[in-house]
Formats: C-alpha cells, sequence, structure tokens
C-alpha cells in the first residue's frame, strides 16, 4: 500500500525548505548540488492520512477477530476494514498528480512507472502469495501451483500504472486555462469507460456451472480425500458469492488454486463457520471454494478510485487559496457520494469483494471528505503536532505494512518467552482476546 510503493510512500522523500537553506547559505560553491532542484515542501495532511489508513489497516488486521463489526464486511455492505483499500487508492492518485506536476520527460516518466509498478506487485506477491506462513509457523515458503497472485499491493500495482499513464499522457495542455474538467476530460472518459466495462461484464457475463477439488476428509469420502465439489450456476447478472462474474474471471484466467483460500464470505450465516475456523458439510458448495477480494474484475473500478484522488492532486497543486481547494474537493465528494448512494438504492450493492462502482463511489467519497478534514486540521489550522504520530506512519508507512503484513514484529516479540515456547506475550494475549470475545 504505497505511493512510492503504491499509496504508502510516493512523495515520503519530498523534502522541505529548511532542508535546503544551508546549501544556498554556502560560501564554496560545489557543482554538483548547485544546479540541484529543491524539493518541494511535504503536504502534511496527505502524510497524516496515509498514517491513519496504516493505523486502521493494523486496527482491523489484529482487532477484526474480536470485533467482528470491523471487520471487513462478509458480502454486501461497509464495515470499517472496507474502507482501507479505497482510502490507499485515493492516496496514491492524490500523490501522483504531486510527482507529475511538471514532466518533462513522458517515456522516461512511463518506464518508471511501469517497473515502479511491477515492484510493487512482486513485493505483494511475496508478502501475500503464500510464502510467509503466519505468526503460527516458522516455516516458509509456498507451492508455485498455489501460489496466490493477486493481494493487496497487486491491485494497487494495477490501480497505480494505469492511472500513472492516464496522468503522463492523456491531459490536454492546449486546454490547460479551461478549467480542471475541460483539461483533464479525457481522464473522466477513462474512468467513465472502466466503470461501464466493469458494469457490463459484472451484469451481462454468463456464469456456467463449475466445480473446484477439495482436500476435506469430510467431504471427500475417496481414499485420496480429495474430490470435485459441483456449484450450481447457470446465471447471468448474479452478484452472490457462488455465482458472480468476477469469480468467473479470476478461476477462468488465474486458475482457481491461484485465489484466496479463506474469503470473508465464509463468515455468512448460510456457511455456518465455528469458531475454530471449520466449516461443515451441510454448507452450501461454495462456501468451501477460494475467492479473491482484489481479483481482476475489481480493480478496473479500484482504479476508478485511483483517478478520483489524482483530480484532488490536481486541485492540490493547481489551487493555491484553501477555501478554494476545500470548495472543489467537498463538492466533488458530494457528488460522488449522492450518486453511489442512488446506486445502491437501485440495486447496485456496496460490496467490497466485488469493488462495485456504487462501493467505489461511496467509498471515494468518504476519502475525500477525510482528506478535506485533515487537510482542515492539519495544514490550515496548523494541528500538527496532535497528529505527529499519524505523520511518522505515513512516512514510515512501507516499512510498517512489510512489518505488519510479514508478522516479522509480531514473530519477534514472540520469540521472548517464559520458561516454555507457549509462554509468549502474543500467546497470552491471543488467549485473552478470545477469553474476552466469548464473555
Amino acid at each position: 500500500m504505497t505511493v512510492e510503493y503504491a499509496a504508502l510512500t510516493e512523495d515520503a522523500d519530498a523534502g522541505n525548505e529548511e532542508q535546503q537553506r544551508p546549501l544556498a547559505e554556502c560560501s564554496i560553491p560545489i557543482p554538483a548540488l548547485a544546479d540541484a532542484k529543491p524539493k518541494p515542501a511535504r503536504v502534511v495532511s496527505l502524510d497524516v492520512f496515509r498514517g491513519l489508513c496504516v493505523f486502521l489497516m493494523m486496527l482491523v488486521d489484529y482487532g477484526g477477530s474480536v470485533f467482528p463489526t470491523i471487520a471487513h464486511s462478509p458480502w454486501n455492505g461497509l464495515h470499517l476494514a472496507d474502507f482501507v483499500m479505497p482510502f490507499f487508492l485515493f492516496i496514491a492518485g492524490t500523490a501522483l498528480a504531486i510527482v507529475y506536476k511538471k514532466l518533462e520527460d513522458k517515456v522516461d516518466a512511463t518506464w518508471k512507472a511501469i517497473v515502479r509498478a511491477l515492484k510493487i506487485f512482486l513485493l505483494g506477491v511475496f508478502l501475500q502469495g503464500g510464502y510467509l506462513h503466519g505468526v503460527n509457523s516458522m516455516t516458509y515458503g509456498v507451492d508455485i501451483d498455489k501460489i496466490r497472485w493477486m493481494g493487496v499491493l497487486q491491485r494497487i500495482s494495477i490501480a497505480y500504472v494505469i492511472t500513472a499513464l492516464c496522468e503522463i499522457w492523456l491531459p490536454c495542455e492546449r486546454w490547460k486555462s479551461s478549467g480542471f474538467f475541460r483539461r483533464y476530460f479525457r481522464q473522466w472518459c477513462l474512468a467513465f469507460a472502466l466503470s461501464l466495462l466493469s458494469i457490463g461484464l459484472l451484469y451481462g457475463l454468463y456464469v456456467p456451472d463449475w466445480e473446484f477439488k477439495v482436500s476435506d476428509p469430510a467431504l471427500s469420502p475417496t481414499a485420496s480425500n480429495s474430490s470435485y465439489v459441483k456449484v450450481k450456476c447457470d446465471v447471468r447478472g448474479d452478484l452472490g458469492p457462488a455465482c458472480n462474474a468476477a469469480g468467473l474471471i479470476d478461476r477462468y484466467i488465474l486458475g482457481i488454486d491461484h485465489l484466496y483460500a479463506k474469503p470473508a464470505y465464509q463468515n455468512l450465516k448460510e456457511c455456518m463457520k465455528s469458531s475454530d475456523g471449520q466449516i461443515p458439510e451441510s454448507s452450501p458448495s461454495w462456501c468451501h471454494a477460494s475467492f479473491d477480494p482484489e481479483g481482476l474484475l475489481g480493480s478496473l473500478t479500484a482504479t476508478v478510485t485511483c483517478i478520483f484522488g489524482l483530480h484532488f492532486g490536481h486541485v492540490l497543486v493547481q489551487l493555491q487559496d484553501h477555501n478554494d481547494r476545500l470548495f472543489h474537493w467537498s463538492l466533488f465528494s458530494s457528488s460522488s457520494l449522492i450518486m453511489g448512494l442512488f446506486l445502491a438504492l437501485v440495486g447496485v450493492p456496496l460490496n467490497k469483494a466485488l469493488y462495485t462502482i456504487s462501493f467505489s463511489m461511496v467509498t471515494s467519497a468518504a476519502a475525500g471528505f477525510t482528506f478535506c478534514a485533515l487537510y482542515l486540521l492539519v495544514d490550515v489550522f496548523g494541528y500538527r503536532s496532535i497528529t505527529s504520530v499519524l505523520e511518522w506512519m505515513g512516512i514510515h508507512s512501507l516499512a510498517i505494512f512489510i512489518l505488519v503484513t510479514s508478522n516479522i514484529a509480531i514473530i519477534a516479540i514472540q520469540g521472548f518467552y517464559w520458561r516454555v515456547p507457549q509462554n509468549n506475550l502474543v500467546s497470552v494475549q491471543d488467549h485473552n482476546l478470545v477469553t474476552f470475545e466469548f464473555i
């Protein structure tokens, strides 16, 4: 989740005027530095927003099992955890407008954007592809036949590179003085086209019956404890967990063995998931199937969220007055919220797993309002001290993300125990949380 590795750190290396001043006052000219351009001042509220996202990510990751209301919604609906991904995508888009404020070589910028996106994608595969086995196992390694190709950073990398190319090649310079909408008309056309393509595939793609292989002894009577389970669909436009077009596309292109093995929809009542994570044989067959909430189809509308953030960056770069910036941001966020809620009312559900267009618009609006509030608090009124921790987390967000996702920090703490390995701080805390959950 970055903007020098996605939404996490793109402008994290930006300097400030205080750091540039000693070079200007030096009496001995240094040729290597004399022509260096001072880096732009940081947008503190963007750092704070990024830090807030990292904090929310840790909160829902470690607290979601105890408080299900903040974990991801099993299917339709919005929980706190569902806002984290859109917020990161929004930040990625906003930072891109700052990075490409002055673009000199489009071909070079294109190459760098592609290389950066590839690095983000590969980092995501390493962290979330199954190579690391979590806090309960000190082993590592993954079967290539079952590696998970998509994930959080992978989706951000896709949205990032499309939005970056959009910002590099699509603005019309001859309409530079004609206002935001006309100058970036092509970008809005792309966002509209991505939305239409997503809706068309989600509602128009025919989903036939499909089957998958299971290795659960309770479900497989054969000696090898392996058999195929069939899911009946034969529908078009179904947005349920079993027969949606997003799952069809991922199964066809990526392969079902390369999808997320524990999707949030297993927490639906129909699946009757037990407290120890087991799903009974009597549950619907699709409850046992893999499904990727960061799949290919949802990446289209995820890119729309990133382009939404890009517009906020354009306002930030091109308008200098605080009131003008807040007016444009508030107007755009309100419009997006109204359209998203309207789509939800007419039948397009708010669904993070499918990343429906209504979900994209509502969460983008939420990101916009949150950024407005932080900008007003930090950059306008100057209350920087009360958000200093979040600012620090935002600056070091990539490192924190790696530590959290890889569980390195938890494993390191778990290594200190009292007399026996089971008496460590992590195990004691987990026991207390489970006890609290069942009180």
